[in-house]
């Protein structure tokens, strides 16, 4: 799939814009929420996980803590249920306005993901990279996002098989009035559900410090 004007020219230099002025003003409050991660419960501000991102090479995924250490020995496994009591007092808020979230800036500015894409997975959930078919893979062709359009339409509530249909429709149809409405739509669904942040997204949650 070959990379439209705006993807390949300047869908990069937006995210390089926005996240370096987004780390700047956000510095305060990063430092902030790193403390108050560290105060709360023993254990780093920041864990990583090695996710897929573009052309599914593997690169470090960088959030705020928000469960205690060892999570994924504590039971339920690697998902978060409804009430889990391994989410810390911070980290649910952190969660409810997806504040844990903010470090993947870094990994924007660096170039491992972009503000809007598909929601990067662990290498072998839900299947390993070889194991994607070649329709699914074109969602590959672009970087993660922090957010994107899969997210905004459904997330925890639809299939993985769902997620990647909606985040491959994005990748063959990236624009810049599509990205700002997806951030849009952002700011709605982080307002609209924030008292659910305490359930699972989904996703393998359990958390890993880093090295």
């Amino acid at each position: 799939m070959a990379p439209n004007f705006y993807v390949r020219y300047v869908k990069r230099l937006l995210d390089i814009v926005f996240s370096l002025v987004m780390l700047i003003l956000l510095f305060p409050l990063l430092a902030l929420v790193a403390v108050a991660v560290r105060l709360d419960s023993p254990g780093p501000a920041l864990i990583w996980q090695e996710r897929l991102g573009k052309d599914g090479r593997p690169f470090r995924f960088l959030k705020f803590r928000s469960m205690c250490v060892g999570a994924e020995n504590m039971g339920h496994g690697p998902f978060s249920p409804k009430g889990d009591p391994r989410v810390t007092r911070v980290g649910r808020v952190l969660r409810a306005w997806s504040v844990d979230e903010l470090p993947q800036l870094w990994n924007t500015l660096r170039g491992d993901m972009s503000i809007v894409g598909f929601r990067p997975l662990l290498a072998h959930q839900p299947w390993p990279f070889e194991e994607y078919s070649e329709e699914q893979r074109v969602m590959f062709a672009l970087r993660p996002g922090i957010t994107g359009w899969a997210q905004v339409n459904g997330r925890r509530t639809i299939s993985f098989e769902k997620r990647i249909e909606l985040s491959c429709w994005y990748a063959q149809n990236a624009g810049f009035a599509l990205d700002v409405r997806i951030l849009v739509k952002t700011l709605w669904v982080v307002l609209r559900h924030r008292d659910e942040a305490e359930d699972g997204d989904g996703e393998y949650d359990a958390e890993r410090g880093m090295s």
